[in-house]
């Protein structure tokens, strides 16, 4: 009877002592588990960092383009600091144009018209831009573009939305080159280029 006694006290106390240890040992493995067996915890999301894109971050730019058989360099740059591009502030864009061409019987080349179309993004998408700016030459076939000879203009861009991140303006140029060296006749062909410039914040 005493041996009965002394065995379930024995007993209460081991018990008495599990709960304690337990409970001196932090969380359990099972706690923050849900009812299927997983955890709960919820991973923590990384911010992504999209960059810029800048075609004038040196001030400078040159760009090969081809328009039928005539290749075309063009040249881009702007008078002012590409720290200054701000939102607000007048930005002028300037760029030079002389073709060569492939096959070259001594046919003249010319650039009979220029546009550029101006694109604003900000960090939601697309914005509301500036007008498209157009050079359409008075001459009946347009500039002389074949080296030696070079087309060269400056367009100001605007101030635009205050939460601009970048401008990409898209050009388009017209030749008409010369069917033959004393033709007067001509063949037109066209080339497009884009560039992108940052704004800064």
């Amino acid at each position: 009877m005493q041996t009965s006694r002394h065995r379930r006290v024995a007993a209460l106390s081991l018990a008495a002592a599990l709960t304690v240890a337990l409970s001196g040992c932090g969380q359990a493995p099972w706690d923050g588990l849900d009812a299927g067996g997983t955890s709960s915890a919820t991973p923590t999301a990384k911010a992504t960092i999209t960059p810029i894109v800048n075609d004038l971050a040196t001030g400078s730019t040159r760009h090969e383009l081809t328009a039928g058989d005539a290749a075309l360099t063009v040249d881009y740059s702007s008078s002012l600091n590409m720290g200054d591009w701000t939102a607000e502030a007048n930005k002028p864009i300037s760029f030079s144009l002389s073709a060569a061409l492939g096959t070259d019987d001594g046919q003249g080349v010319y650039l009979s018209k220029v546009s550029i179309i101006p694109a604003v993004s900000g960090p939601t998408g697309a914005l509301d831009a500036p007008a498209t700016f157009v050079d359409q030459s008075s001459l009946p076939t347009g500039y002389v573009v074949k080296a030696p000879y070079s087309y060269g203009q400056t367009f100001v861009l605007p101030a635009v939305d205050s939460t601009a991140t970048s401008v990409t303006l898209s050009f388009t140029f017209e030749l008409l080159i010369q069917t033959t060296p004393t033709s007067s006749t001509f063949a037109k062909q066209t080339a497009s280029d884009q560039l992108t410039v940052a704004i800064v914040p």
